[in-house]
């Protein structure tokens, strides 16, 4: 049995309940959690939440993405998630969604203001965008990189979706409806006097995205 399997099922119950609240559309979204200094856990490419064990939650080296547990294959968001954990040695988890809001806004490519006190201090001062790249790409994650900020905790990944980090995974599950809140927010005072948010809109709800859904 694995040390990190208590870990690995906290891995699977916030999956579930990211499901449950929606922000998990399908096989799409993926999450990670620091081990150790050295670890970190990722879901794996592919699989239904609802079926996943302990085992299947790959465990990889944060350095070289090097895995040395798991039964799947790990997320093509690895390096994404890899470089966010290595940027920010005080966040513990990252989360990527596809949620419905804030994905609207990122195909918007602008950023968020966070101006409610709580919410800067889980999300920082803005939630950033990075500019498009192939998911699961070297290009992406170069790209990430460039953005990756110390008062940023949350980015739209432009076109794709959102990715966020936070001291625990509990703390990461409610940053991801703090976005989705201030995503809506967004549109509800803007969406009237912008025919382009409205366009952004229709291209969400026909399911237009560029980018299809990746673990």
């Amino acid at each position: 049995m694995s040390r990190f399997t208590l870990q690995k099922q906290q891995v699977i119950d916030a999956c579930l309940t990211l499901a449950e609240s929606g922000y998990l559309a399908g096989t799409g979204g993926n999450l990670s959690l620091r081990l150790t200094p050295e670890l970190f856990a990722v879901t794996p490419s592919g699989a239904d939440y609802y079926s996943l064990r302990p085992d299947d939650i790959c465990v990889l080296r944060l350095d070289s993405l090097v895995q040395v547990e798991g039964t799947l294959k790990p997320s093509v968001e690895s390096a994404m998630h890899a470089a966010m954990l290595r940027h920010k040695p005080g966040m513990q988890a990252s989360v990527h969604t596809h949620q419905p809001m804030a994905s609207a806004i990122a195909l918007l490519n602008t950023a968020l203001p966070v101006t409610d006190a709580t919410d800067r201090a889980a999300l920082g001062e803005r939630i950033a965008i990075v500019p498009y790249a192939p998911s699961g790409t070297v290009f992406l994650v170069h790209r990430f990189k460039q953005c990756l900020s110390d008062t940023v905790q949350a980015y739209l990944l432009k076109n794709h979706g959102v990715i966020c980090a936070a001291q625990s995974m509990g703390e990461a599950i409610r940053n991801v409806g703090r976005i989705e809140a201030i995503s809506a927010d967004f549109l509800r005072r803007h969406i009237d006097g912008s025919a382009h948010l409205a366009a952004a809109l229709r291209t969400l709800t026909l399911n237009a995205l560029q980018e299809p859904a990746v673990r």
